[in-house]
């Protein structure tokens, strides 16, 4: 077959060549498409509890992630000239919106969307007053217009300082603090409408602090979205660019060709453009993950034209033949670098198996491009090589460095020499290891991987320290019954669980019905502070008719009820402290909530976007396990069908594992947390050190029956021939990989680091461990079925005749330029 392929990439590499620029140009035009994800969700499959649990309660009650929050923490906010810049701030957010051009009746028409809904803060808030005379109560505007004296901000903060439904809402009466709350269109902020509403109304708050010389902080979901997202966009620009400095210079050092390293490049730039234009055409959003696959299509295509360039250049050595030699390349060495690249493939593609949507869409994409990759380079770099001149000697000098045979000849003496020195640091290490594979912890955050000094972090602990936080927390109640929520039971209830939440630091201040029946008491006594309680029952005959009145119609009760009056909600915000540190939070809490809530008369329901999250990192860490663990099965099967000795793939699977459980180790030592950005460690570097092993047991069973069966020099001559591009390719991946360290992700840092650290343990393994385990099980591992494979993936066979090729313009008989 690699003989057919071999002669048709020669024959037709003109038309190939064209077809692969026009094809480049089509996923270069499709790429402009990627759209990019403004949400935090996929991470549940949609028939998960918790994600129905979550999708009824927006329904009921709308989304819960549409605020962005402004805080200060300054006295001087209520100086007259500071509070008057305060409440223009809030009028000019409430006036942003965008504009968006759509056809109306087939005519282009600009139209402008609201970006923001109503805004919440000091300067715009409300009172509840009595209208005696309709006998109903009235939301008036604390604030009814620019002050313009200090005497009126004095009236305004007295007024508000004596309502406790604000206290710890909007101020903290025991400090300067206060926050701005902009709720935002959540259809708008979800999507690529946005515009660049965020930018906006971060100007208008920067206007503001100029001013005034207040310091103003910023958060919330949309805010948070929106600044990770500017991240991942320019990181994903920025990686491309290093690693293809990172690679071109690594290429230039090796092979000290210009040609080679210009050539390799333009390989994986098509395989960067191919997969910029794969995720628009599958239409995925850009994620955090999604975004690691243009660098990873770097990273992984270079070893490919590595492998083939050695052959290349091997071939040419020999006989001075180029068309011999670029034949030999796809003949040869193009079974191999095909299944090498399937199981590296297949690492990803066991993500599929998950049912998380971020997960499955981010395994077939990667698997996909590899592929790509593979086809894109056994195409170009022939077809390139075929019409520039033939390598010089100071092309091939590379495959002659004494440095690489020192190597290469120190490994063999270990292999021939130390074995049982091998096998004893093998135990020692895997002891060690083990034991830190027992200090490893799964955790995550919602704002996960950005540093400490990153302004979205500073300023979220800035809203932790004094408003305990701003992701979005809620308890729905159902009562099971029409109408019970009111009832004075459920009342105190209610009233309780929310007393239990102000225990614990990690809530803000709850908001539920009882909150708007206190106010609406308070309300009724003129503004009493001392009134803002619970309606008794001797109190419900004179204030119900308030209640009843246009009370209901200013939305409070559908805020916080159902229309049957059934199910209520409580909500509130929680500090973002971990999936870890929140299961031990809902442990806690989830019992006490039951004494208040007994199980057998109330379904109560722990929802909001942050258990969500919980749920979501905990399910995604579960199934990248059980994707690693396929990965491996299917790993297996495959080398077991290639080489049809299960001994032989036990033992070769034992170097691909050690690797993994020494990164688990290390993580567990320097306190690196198992979770999603971490997690993909294992598979992306299970599935690309495999590849060694196939390469190094390929030319092992070949060297098998050119040595009649004499294993020890099969086992070194297989050293010495993979060694050198097993070198190679573990250089380039380990530097390739090593450039996610420049990320202002933490996650995506230690990834880099981490895969980096296990190729390289993997390379030894493979180059020390495997011969080693080789030549000491001699004939009891090496079976006969195992010298007759169901494919031959190193192809020692006659070459196809070299007259049938008919290359214009090309001598065959070209040899070396001195």
């Amino acid at each position: 077959m690699w003989e057919r392929i071999s002669s048709f990439i020669l024959r037709y590499r003109l038309f190939l060549i064209i077809g692969m620029l026009l094809l480049t140009a089509f996923m270069a035009w499709q790429a402009k498409g990627v759209r990019m994800s403004y949400q935090f969700g996929g991470l549940l499959p949609k028939t998960d509890s918790t994600f129905i649990e979550y999708t009824n309660f927006v329904e009921t009650f709308s989304e819960d992630g549409n605020t962005i929050v402004i805080g200060v923490n300054d006295s001087s906010l209520w100086d007259v000239n500071n509070f008057r810049e305060w409440y223009e701030l809030g009028n000019d957010l409430k006036r942003i919106s965008i504009e968006k051009d759509t056809l109306v009746d087939q005519k282009s028409m600009t139209i402008s969307k609201s970006a923001v809904d109503s805004v919440f803060s000091v300067a715009h808030s409300y009172n509840l007053e009595k209208n005696t005379e309709e006998r109903k109560f009235e939301f008036n505007k604390i604030v009814d217009g620019p002050p313009q004296t200090q005497q009126k901000v004095d009236s305004i903060k007295n007024v508000l300082y004596s309502l406790p439904f604000y206290k710890g809402l909007l101020f903290q009466d025991t400090t300067n603090a206060s926050l701005m709350m902009v709720f935002v269109n959540p259809k708008l902020f979800n999507s690529g409408d946005r515009g660049n509403s965020i930018e906006q109304i971060h100007e208008r708050i920067k206007l503001f602090e100029k001013e005034t010389g207040i310091e103003t902080h910023i958060s919330g979901l949309p805010y948070i979205r929106t600044q990770m997202m500017k991240k991942i966009k320019g990181e994903l620009q920025f990686f491309v660019i290093l690693a293809a400095l990172v690679t071109s210079l690594l290429l230039l050092v090796f092979f000290k060709n210009f040609q080679v390293m210009i050539t390799c490049l333009l390989v994986v730039c098509v395989g960067v453009i191919w997969s910029m234009g794969m995720i628009a055409i599958f239409d995925y959003p850009l994620t955090m993950l999604m975004g690691l696959i243009p660098p990873l299509m770097i990273v992984i295509g270079i070893p490919n034209c590595i492998y083939l360039l050695n052959k290349y250049h091997s071939e040419y050595k020999k006989h001075g033949n180029q068309m011999r030699s670029l034949s030999r390349v796809i003949h040869k060495v193009g079974n191999a670098t095909f299944l090498t690249n399937m199981t590296t493939a297949l690492g990803f593609a066991t993500f599929m198996f998950t049912h998380s949507q971020i997960l499955r869409e981010f395994g077939l994409i990667a698997s996909i491009n590899i592929m790509c990759v593979f086809i894109i380079s056994l195409i170009i770099i022939p077809i390139v090589f075929s019409y520039l001149k033939p390598p010089k000697r100071r092309h091939v000098r590379h495959l002659d460095r004494k440095w690489l045979y020192h190597v290469i000849e120190h490994l063999q003496h270990i292999v021939t020499n130390h074995r049982r020195a091998v096998y004893i640091g093998t135990v020692i290490v895997l002891s060690i290891g083990i034991y830190g594979v027992t200090l490893v912890q799964t955790t995550g955050n919602v704002v996960d991987d950005l540093p400490d000094e990153s302004s979205v972090i500073q300023d979220l602990k800035f809203f932790e320290k004094n408003f305990s936080g701003v992701m979005p927390f809620e308890i729905l109640i159902d009562t099971k019954r029409k109408n019970a929520i009111t009832n004075d039971g459920n009342l105190k209830r209610i009233e309780k669980l929310q007393e239990l939440l102000a225990e614990y630091p990690e809530f803000s201040k709850s908001l539920s019905i009882v909150d708007a029946s206190k106010f609406a008491k308070q309300a009724f006594y003129n503004g009493a502070p001392n009134r803002y309680s619970l309606i008794k029952r001797n109190e419900q005959s004179f204030i119900g008719p308030y209640i009843r009145g246009d009370y209901q119609t200013q939305g409070i009760e559908k805020t916080f009820m159902d229309s049957a009056k059934q199910v209520t909600r409580i909500t509130a915000q929680v500090a973002d402290i971990g999936t870890l540190e929140m299961e031990k939070l809902m442990d806690d809490l989830k019992p006490k909530i039951n004494d208040i809530f007994p199980p057998e008369k109330y379904d109560v329901i722990i929802t909001g976007t942050s258990i969500v999250f919980l749920e979501g990192t905990t399910y995604m860490v579960k199934n990248l396990f059980i994707s690693l663990m396929i990965a491996i099965v299917i790993i297996a099967l495959i080398m077991s069908f290639l080489f049809r000795s299960t001994r032989m793939v036990l033992i070769s699977l034992l170097p691909n594992m050690i690797p993994l459980i020494i990164t688990a180790a290390i993580m567990g030592f320097t306190g690196i947390t198992i979770k999603p950005s971490t997690i993909l460690v294992f598979s992306i570097a299970f599935g690309i050190s495999v590849d060694d092993t196939i390469h190094f047991l390929a030319k092992y069973r070949q060297e098998l029956d050119h040595s009649h069966w004499k294993i020890g020099d099969s086992v070194l001559r297989a050293v010495r021939e993979t060694g050198i591009s097993m070198l190679y390719t573990s250089i380039v991946l380990f530097f390739g990989f090593g450039i996610f360290v420049a990320s202002e992700f933490e996650g995506t840092a230690a990834l880099g680091v981490l895969v980096s650290v296990t190729l390289l343990v993997a390379m030894f393994t493979n180059l020390v461990l495997l011969p080693s385990l080789l030549m000491s099980l001699d004939r009891a591992l090496t079976t006969r079925t195992f010298s007759e494979p169901m494919l031959e993936i190193i192809d020692e066979e006659e070459d196809i005749d070299l007259d049938e090729l008919e290359i214009k313009g090309q001598r065959e008989s070209d040899k070396y330029d001195n």
